[in-house]
């Protein structure tokens, strides 16, 4: 029986992401690194890059033995790890970070600790359909949180694409709107 593959973080040399991937997949490593698409002005034109939407991390679906040689890719530091183990992330959030880079440019990343609010499901858009945490609500901007990373990305949502599925029991002033 093969072993279960699952999601882990790499921790890469500063700017080797892409490098790292590229490395990685030649030794039949499947790997996700994921890239923004970002608009960038320089004097003369302005040109769409792709950059590592998180700094020296790139995403790796392996089994355990797969480890070492994870490991010995040149560019790799090392594993995230979280309580003495190496951090696993699921499967929805990938899935979930795909989509939204498919869906916006220009993402932000914000560290953010891991805080409970409203549960809401998003009835339109990239994420149609999956639940999540309410950071904030501004406007049109909505942050959606990535627990097991510890990141929000945000991008601009209509509030007519999200439902409140469970409300906060954090009391909130009422306005006049």
């Amino acid at each position: 029986m093969q072993a279960l593959k699952k999601w882990h973080v790499v921790y890469t040399r500063p700017r080797w992401e892409k490098k790292v991937a590229d490395l990685l997949s030649k030794k039949n490593i499947d790997n996700y690194c994921p890239v923004n698409r970002v608009s960038r002005q320089w004097s003369d034109r302005k040109k769409i890059i792709l950059e590592p939407l998180f700094t020296a991390y790139v995403f790796v679906n392996i089994d355990e033995t797969a480890q070492p040689s994870v490991r010995d890719t040149n560019g790799v530091i090392n594993f995230v790890h979280w309580l003495n183990k190496p951090a696993l992330i699921r499967d929805e959030e990938i899935e979930a970070i795909k989509r939204f880079l498919n869906e916006f440019e220009n993402v932000h990343l914000e560290k953010v600790p891991v805080k409970p609010n409203d549960v809401v499901k998003i009835t339109g858009g990239a994420f149609m359909e999956q639940k999540g945490l309410v950071v904030s609500l501004k406007h049109k901007s909505v942050k959606i949180l990535l627990p097991s990373l510890g990141y929000m990305m945000y991008a601009e949502v209509k509030r007519s694409d999200i439902e409140v599925v469970k409300t906060s029991m954090i009391p909130y002033p009422k306005t006049g709107n």
